[in-house]
């Protein structure tokens, strides 16, 4: 039996109501981000999450504007909430994974966030708060072997870029699938016109599943509402799996 790749967007949200009209403009093929940065609590932030799972909305939970001091945060409110999805930065990964095995929520997606360097084949994993100021690079294998050891699923690459960047996805995608990381997650500068060159790019090295994330840029400043007709462009964009 063939198994096919899988293709999913992760995208915000205003809402539940917008947030469900999301869901089923992409035919499931969603995960909506809830940003931690923008509640005063764990508990706040987990809250807001409850009320999503609860109109059975796939929840992604996310630092927001990358903000590598929420990682704890995240964390926690992961562990509350015990969601379809985290982000996380790289060095609090496995921490996250953990925290969540201990509470037996081995469902949850957690991904690792490693940037690019401008070297294919080089990257940067210290994306941390305190890492974060020490930018040594090292190799695409040697990341994915770091995160294949603590069993962390999936990379989240940013920032692409848009296409600038697809020799670097290339190089860490290929090295994900080499040490069995399923799912890689472009991000950064992706629309209507750059999402298919670099979900295909990252198809051709094997990845079992792609998550574009694609945020601010198709959300209406005034509204805060995401628009669905741009939704389903990037859906109609996507390669046929």
């Amino acid at each position: 039996m063939t198994i096919h790749p899988v293709i999913r967007l992760n995208v915000l949200a205003r809402d539940v109501d917008n947030a469900r009209q999301i869901v089923d403009a992409a035919e499931g093929r969603v995960l909506i981000g809830i940003m931690v940065k923008g509640y005063p609590s764990v508990e706040a932030a987990a809250e807001t999450i409850r009320a999503y799972q609860q109109a059975s909305i796939p929840v992604s939970v996310g630092l927001g504007a990358g903000d590598p001091s929420q990682w704890k945060k995240v964390a926690e409110t992961a562990v509350l909430t015990k969601p379809d999805h985290v982000n996380q930065v790289f060095p609090a990964a496995g921490y996250t994974l953990g925290a969540l095995q201990a509470v037996d929520s081995r469902h949850t997606l957690v991904n690792a966030l490693i940037a690019p360097s401008g070297t294919p084949g080089k990257v940067i994993v210290a994306t941390g708060p305190l890492s974060g100021q020490a930018q040594d690079l090292v190799s695409c294998d040697a990341a994915a072997a770091m995160l294949a050891e603590i069993g962390v699923h999936s990379v989240k690459f940013y920032p692409v870029g848009g296409t600038e960047k697809l020799d670097e996805v290339k190089m860490m995608a290929k090295a994900a699938v080499r040490y069995g990381i399923p799912v890689f997650e472009p991000t950064g500068g992706i629309d209507e016109k750059s999402i298919r060159p670099i979900v295909e790019t990252c198809l051709e090295q094997g990845v079992k599943e792609v998550i574009p994330h694609v945020y601010t840029s198709i959300v209406d400043r005034e509204t805060g509402l995401t628009w669905l007709d741009q939704v389903e462009d990037l859906l109609a964009a996507l390669p046929a799996v």
